[in-house]
C-alpha cells in the first residue's frame, strides 16, 4: 500500500467473532507482493445471502456468476482476489471463475452454486488460473475463526490502491454485524469500484436479507463519490449464518446494518485517491428527496467544486454552477448556500455579512461541509465525497506501470 491517507482512522478496529464464519487469506503475488491478495471465507451450513452489484453494462465475469447464483439464496463460501478484476476477459474470464468455484466446492464439499466470487483490479488482463487455484487451495487450508488479526488480513487481501484496510462492526441484541470493504478510486453512486462483504450471525430468509441490504446500500454506498466513475466489478454481499437466531427487533438490526455500511462507505471516501479532505454535501428545499440527491451528486462530482475545496478557495459560485447543471428544479432567486457555518448566498445573491475569510478558514479543516437550499420543496439528501488533488492524477496515471 502507498502512504496512508491523512483522513484514515488511527487504527483498524477491533472486530468481533461472527459465529459461522471462517477466514483464510494468503499472499499469491497475483499483482501485489508481500501482502495478502486472495481471501477465502467458509460459511456455516444454511447461511443465506443477499447481494447488490454494479450498474455498469460491462460487468466482470465474477459479477455475472454471482448474479446467476444469487436467486438460490444460499452460500457456503466466498472467494476474492485483488490486483486483477477478471473483467473484459471473455471466455477466459468465465473459465477462471469456473475453475475457482470448482476448486472451492471440492475443498469444502459444497455445491458450486453456493460459492460466490469477486475480483478487483486491472480490467482486461486474463488471470493465471493455475496461480489463482493454487492460492485458493492454500487459503482453504488455513481457514480459521475470525479474530481481529484475521479480519484485518481479510480486509487487506481485497485492497488495490487503498492506503488502509477497512472494517466496521455493530452489535444489536444477540446479533453481531461485521463488514470489510475496499475502495479508493473509480467511486461513484450506483456502487463504485468497491467490494464490501458483510457478515452477521442473525437468521434471515434470503428475501428479508435482500430487502435489508438494498435499503442499507441506498443510504450508504450509493451516497458516496470520489470521481464519478462506476466500475465493472462492484459487489456488496451480506451473509447471514443464522447461529444467533432471528433478530428480536428487525428495526434495530436494520439500524446496525446501516451503521456498518455507512461506516465502510465513509472510510472509502476518506481513502479517496489523493484525498486530503472529507466533504459532506447536503441539499435541502428540492422538489423531492430524489431530486435533492441528484443535485447533491452534481455538487459532489464537480471537478471545479472539488478542486476549489482542495485549494481551500471559497468560490461558492462553483456550487451555484453545479446546482444549475443538475437538471432538477431550483429557484435561482431563492437559492441559499453555506460553506461550513458561513452562509455565502441567500435569496439568489451574496449574503449580507458574508466573510470569505471565515469560509476559507472552514475549508482549511480536514472535514468540510457544503450545503445548498434550492427553494422549491421539502426534498433533502446528503452525499459524501472528497477533494480532488494532483495526487489523484499521479495514482491513476501510473496504475498499470
Amino acid at each position: 500500500m502507498s502512504s496512508t491517507s491523512p483522513l484514515a482512522p488511527d487504527s483498524f478496529p477491533l472486530l468481533p467473532v461472527v459465529d459461522g464464519v471462517r477466514l483464510g487469506s494468503v499472499a499469491a503475488g497475483l499483482r501485489y507482493h508481500g501482502r495478502p491478495d486472495v481471501l477465502v471465507v467458509e460459511l456455516a451450513p444454511g447461511t443465506t445471502v443477499a447481494g447488490v452489484f454494479t450498474s455498469s453494462l460491462c460487468p466482470s465475469a465474477p459479477v455475472d456468476w454471482c448474479r446467476q447464483i444469487l436467486p438460490g439464496g444460499q452460500a457456503t463460501a466466498l472467494v476474492c482476489n485483488a490486483g486483477n478484476a477478471n473483467a473484459f476477459t471473455g471466455q477466459a474470464g468465465e473459465q477462471t471463475v469456473s475453475a475457482t468455484v470448482e476448486t472451492v466446492a471440492t475443498a469444502l464439499a459444497c455445491s458450486p452454486e453456493q460459492v460466490f466470487v469477486a475480483s478487483t483490479g486491472v480490467i482486461g488482463e486474463p488471470l493465471d488460473d493455475e496461480q489463482l487455484v493454487s492460492a485458493v487451495n492454500n487459503a482453504t487450508s488455513v481457514l480459521g475463526q475470525p479474530d481481529t488479526v484475521r479480519w484485518q488480513d481479510a480486509a487487506q487481501a481485497i485492497c488495490t490502491t487503498d492506503t488502509f484496510p477497512k472494517g466496521a462492526s455493530s452489535q444489536t441484541g444477540s446479533a453481531t454485524v461485521v463488514g470489510i470493504a475496499k475502495g479508493s478510486g473509480m467511486i461513484a453512486p450506483d456502487m463504485a469500484t468497491m467490494l464490501s462483504f458483510v457478515f452477521t450471525d442473525a437468521a434471515l430468509p434470503s428475501a428479508d436479507a435482500q430487502a435489508a441490504l438494498s435499503s442499507a446500500v441506498n443510504a450508504s454506498f450509493n451516497r458516496v463519490t470520489v470521481d464519478s466513475d462506476t466500475s465493472t466489478s462492484d459487489t456488496v454481499l451480506l451473509f447471514c449464518t443464522g447461529t444467533a437466531g432471528v433478530p428480536d427487533d428487525m428495526e434495530r438490526f436494520q439500524q446496525s446494518l446501516n451503521e456498518v455500511c455507512l461506516d465502510l462507505a465513509h472510510q472509502i471516501v476518506r481513502d479517496g485517491e489523493g484525498a486530503t479532505k472529507f466533504v459532506t454535501v447536503t441539499v435541502t428545499g428540492a422538489a423531492d428527496d430524489a431530486a435533492a440527491e441528484r443535485i447533491a451528486r452534481a455538487i459532489a462530482d464537480s471537478p471545479l467544486v472539488k478542486t476549489a475545496v482542495a485549494a481551500e478557495d471559497a468560490n461558492w459560485g462553483r456550487i451555484v454552477m453545479a446546482v444549475g447543471k443538475a437538471g432538477q428544479a431550483a429557484d435561482r432567486d431563492s437559492l441559499a448556500i453555506w460553506i461550513g457555518p458561513e452562509q455565502a448566498a441567500t435569496q439568489g445573491r451574496l449574503a449580507p455579512g458574508y466573510s470569505e475569510e471565515r469560509a476559507a478558514e472552514h475549508l482549511r479543516l480536514p472535514e468540510v461541509t457544503l450545503a445548498a437550499d434550492v427553494g422549491v420543496g421539502s426534498g433533502k439528501a446528503t452525499v459524501w465525497t472528497c477533494d480532488l488533488t494532483h495526487g489523484y492524477i499521479d495514482i491513476n496515471a501510473g496504475y498499470r506501470s
